[in-house]
């Protein structure tokens, strides 16, 4: 699936199923509580946390894929196009960063 298709696909959804969107102020809340699911599970997984009962059976993938669709909700009620957006975003981070992480001493 392509991020345009990802758009497309989440777009049918929330109007067929999920009705219509969440405002961009509670999508911006549910990104954040998203963010934190992941941030609570990779800090179980690689970090020093032990799971708690409740958090096994969690999928890292699950809880990655929430926080893209909140994202794509974000993107598509506030009419940014994620491909042409993430295009420009790699062309600036290639023109900022061509030489910075080539010459990082902590990543040799």
């Amino acid at each position: 699936m392509t991020i345009e298709e990802a758009q497309q696909t989440v777009d049918s959804w929330i109007k067929t199923t999920g009705v219509r969107y969440f405002s961009e102020l509670t999508n911006m809340a549910i990104l954040t509580e998203e963010v934190g699911e992941v941030a609570r599970l990779i800090s179980r997984q690689y970090g020093e946390q032990s799971f708690k009962e409740s958090d096994k059976g969690k999928d890292l993938g699950d809880e990655l894929a929430d926080v893209l669709f909140v994202v794509i909700c974000l993107a598509n009620q506030t009419g940014i196009n994620l491909t042409e957006a993430m295009a420009r975003n790699l062309d600036k981070k290639t023109q900022r960063d061509s030489q910075r992480h080539k010459n990082n001493e902590k990543l040799q």
